[in-house]
């Protein structure tokens, strides 16, 4: 019933408001670009045969929203390609920054990235189509009823991987459980990361059989990444890199006056600064500017001699997080539910991050006991901490090694990934 009344209002919405729908999708590049090809005019292309074109090969679809999902999928879209060689794996993204990323660290492992189907019926029968699933796999969020209701009329498994639920997130879903319990529970399985997130599910019906915790799929990512040929020559010699990734506006100019004030006393301090959204790069090049400090923009050649590198380019935080001696986890000075700490972590680097790390309290709970986690409260402590890395390196590579350990207990997540899916295929 949700389903018809949602396609109602859909219906209701494109007869009144085409014209600027279609306004907006002419005038802004990011739409005009994205949204044919959303709406599946392209995916003949991609699929020159869609009548059984891939014979018996299994089919996966992987579903992931943008870049932090993307990189969520990358151990588990490795893992279905080593267990099912002859598979056919399609992934499709929703945001441009996250197709991006998919097919940056994806080319050699899916064998289509698409953009993701705008959820209207005839698109997403299209989709269907084409692709073909034998299950549909769909990555923490993103949640499209007209697609879901198809999936579960053609009887194709649904898996909801590396589950989570912010306190934002549950406060939306709670007020609007109508539209989103039933979408829920139309997963064959639920596969949450932590235990609270599961408590969570169960509040809007889901049952235990549907609900299972795995863990946090990044537990398993590479130790090791292989770098763009660039970005160590993008790297001073014989000094100690401290990476902020994935800092949000408000952070930035507290990190900047911290990295000042130290550089006074550590002059080998380098900063690399990966913020949230690449394109603030050179918004934040002026910011470090009016603190007397000279931003390099990653993505601007040729390279120049700088105090500090901005990385305005996607996808690249983990290789530079591989390459840091101190590492900084952003969304987390300011209220923005922190972001994954587990990157850093399993690099062999110490981690810190301040008090907003809502969205990721159990593995930065983890890390704070193990050692391998530091959390600050404000520019003061965070200036400290940094200071007494540099100082007392024992202290700097023993926390970095807890951190490490810590990610390392808890590794194993994708086999069991693996072994939930044979047993849905």
């Amino acid at each position: 019933m949700i389903t018809i009344f949602y396609n109602i209002a859909q219906f209701c919405l494109v007869a009144i408001g085409w014209p600027l729908i279609l306004a907006l999708v002419l005038i802004k590049k990011k739409y005009r670009k994205r949204i044919p090809s959303r709406l599946g005019w392209q995916l003949h292309r991609k699929f020159p045969i869609y009548n059984n074109n891939h014979g018996n090969n299994t089919t996966f679809w992987v579903h992931a929203l943008s870049v932090g999902e993307v990189t969520s999928a990358i151990p588990l879209v490795t893992k279905i390609r080593q267990t099912w060689p002859e598979s056919r794996i399609v992934v499709t993204v929703t945001t441009t920054t996250g197709e991006a990323v998919a097919n940056t660290r994806l080319a050699e492992t899916a064998n289509v990235i698409l953009p993701s189907p705008i959820d209207l019926l005839p698109v997403v029968q299209r989709y269907l189509q084409y692709i073909e699933p034998d299950i549909y796999i769909q990555v923490e969020t993103d949640f499209w009823p007209n697609l879901l209701t198809l999936l579960n009329r053609k009887k194709i498994p649904t898996l909801l991987v590396n589950g989570r639920i912010s306190q934002k997130s549950l406060g939306i879903y709670k007020k609007f459980a109508f539209f989103f319990a039933p979408m829920f529970g139309s997963f064959n399985h639920l596969v949450m990361q932590t235990q609270a997130d599961t408590v969570s599910m169960r509040d809007f019906g889901v049952t235990d059989e549907q609900l299972l915790t795995l863990g946090n799929l990044k537990f398993d990512i590479p130790t090791t990444f292989c770098d763009s040929p660039d970005i160590t020559t993008l790297l001073p010699t014989n000094r100690t890199i401290f990476v902020a990734g994935s800092t949000h506006e408000g952070e930035e100019e507290i990190i900047f006056s911290v990295y000042r004030e130290l550089r006074q006393q550590h002059p080998e301090l380098y900063l690399v600064l990966v913020p949230r959204n690449p394109d603030r790069g050179e918004k934040l090049k002026q910011l470090a500017g009016t603190l007397n400090l000279k931003g390099l923009l990653r993505s601007i050649s040729p390279k120049q001699p700088a105090d500090l590198l901005i990385v305005d380019t996607i996808g690249e935080l983990v290789q530079f997080y591989q390459h840091s001696s101190i590492a900084f986890v952003g969304g987390s000075l300011v209220s923005q539910g922190g972001h994954n700490p587990i990157e850093p972590a399993i690099m062999g680097v110490p981690v810190v991050y301040g008090q907003h790390m809502e969205d990721f309290q159990e593995i930065a709970e983890d890390l704070l006991t193990s050692g391998g986690g530091y959390q600050v409260s404000g520019p003061d402590q965070l200036r400290d901490i940094i200071s007494e890395f540099i100082t007392n390196p024992d202290k700097r590579k023993d926390a970095g090694s807890a951190a490490r350990a810590c990610i390392m207990r808890q590794q194993g997540v994708i086999d069991k990934h693996i072994q939930l899916i044979r047993s849905l295929l």
